[in-house]
């Protein structure tokens, strides 16, 4: 029997890392005459990124990316983000300005209310924890910064011949000096996918690593030649030992932790008994909406913040907002 669908076409609300208003200008990056013009342009603005971090400040209500020119950067790996209305964005890879104390890794970090966020004052925030509350350029900005950096720190040497490799293009391509070979930022793609029974329960895990209560839906990597319907199908046999069909596409996001795409599906269950992988999965169990609203509302149960897909899906099948982040 095939669960009911016609509600459940398209996800409600945004993906929130899948925005963005930039043009990312690629046919600029070759151009090394251009990007020094545009680097000393004055009304250039450079994002600061470092180890996945940003300055941001609260203004009113909104939050937005603390944006330097040129001249104020600091100095670092340059990698241009791209162009809207007539000026150039770029990243810098280098410490945050003016953060000396906060964190353990030495940050002010930015807390999740608005309210508690100290308003025009500068401070140091990642992606999960804003990425949500900025505007559309600020967060394509940032999670493409993020994607950049992540890259450009893991892979600095040839993987042919191990010799460090320059940064050219904007920092899209990194060249071998010795043998000309150039390589590219790497994107993992991962399907993540919610799973529904014939009673149109939504079934929700968790991995060893989390702590009770913090659930999510399940999701796994895509192996070399592998379609991304296999790999919903596949993830799922694997993880907890149920057979589903009709995997549906319903969008995608970056999460550049460090580098996946995340490719969201809908399957529908064709058997419900769940045997999960203990190295992979440390619970698994299936949900009514009233099951979820109540385990929601008594603390039992936390969801994954909105920042992520796997939230969007939840809603979706839901069919509105829920609360309970982790």
């Amino acid at each position: 029997m095939t669960v009911e669908t016609s509600a459940q076409e398209q996800l409600i609300g945004p993906l929130l890392l899948a925005r963005g208003t930039i043009d990312r200008s690629s046919a600029l990056r070759a151009d090394d005459g251009w990007l020094e013009r545009a680097w000393a342009d004055p009304t250039t603005r450079v994002l600061v990124i470092d180890n996945g971090h940003t300055l941001v400040r609260r203004v009113g209500d909104e939050v937005g990316a603390v944006l330097f020119t040129p001249a104020d950067a600091p100095p670092g790996q340059r990698y241009l983000l791209g162009v809207e209305g007539g000026i150039a964005y770029f990243a810098v890879a280098a410490p945050l300005p003016g953060i000396s104390s906060g964190d353990v890794n030495g940050r002010v970090t930015i807390p999740m209310s608005l309210a508690d966020t100290p308003e025009g004052e500068p401070v140091s925030a990642g992606l999960r924890q804003v990425g949500g509350l900025l505007g559309d350029r600020d967060a394509g900005l940032l999670v493409y910064a993020v994607a950049l950096e992540a890259w450009h720190a893991t892979h600095e040497h040839c993987p042919r011949c191990g010799t460090r490799t320059n940064v050219e293009a904007g920092g899209h391509i990194r060249v071998c000096p010795k043998d000309a070979s150039q390589h590219f930022p790497r994107v993992d793609p991962a399907v993540i996918m919610l799973i529904r029974d014939t009673d149109d329960r939504c079934l929700l895990a968790r991995g060893p690593q989390w702590p009770e209560g913090r659930l999510s839906i399940l999701a796994g990597f895509v192996e070399p030649g592998e379609s991304l319907e296999h790999a919903v199908v596949r993830e799922v046999a694997e993880e907890v030992g149920i057979s589903v069909v009709n995997p549906r596409y319903l969008g995608s996001q970056p999460w550049p932790f460090p580098r996946s795409l995340m490719l969201g599906f809908f399957a529908e269950a064709t058997t419900t008994t769940l045997t999960p992988d203990t190295e992979e999965i440390a619970e698994a169990r299936w949900f009514s909406r009233k099951e979820i609203a109540e385990a929601l509302e008594s603390g039992e149960l936390r969801l994954p913040p909105a920042v992520s897909i796997a939230r969007r899906l939840i809603e979706t099948w839901y069919g509105g907002p829920l609360t309970g982040d982790w």
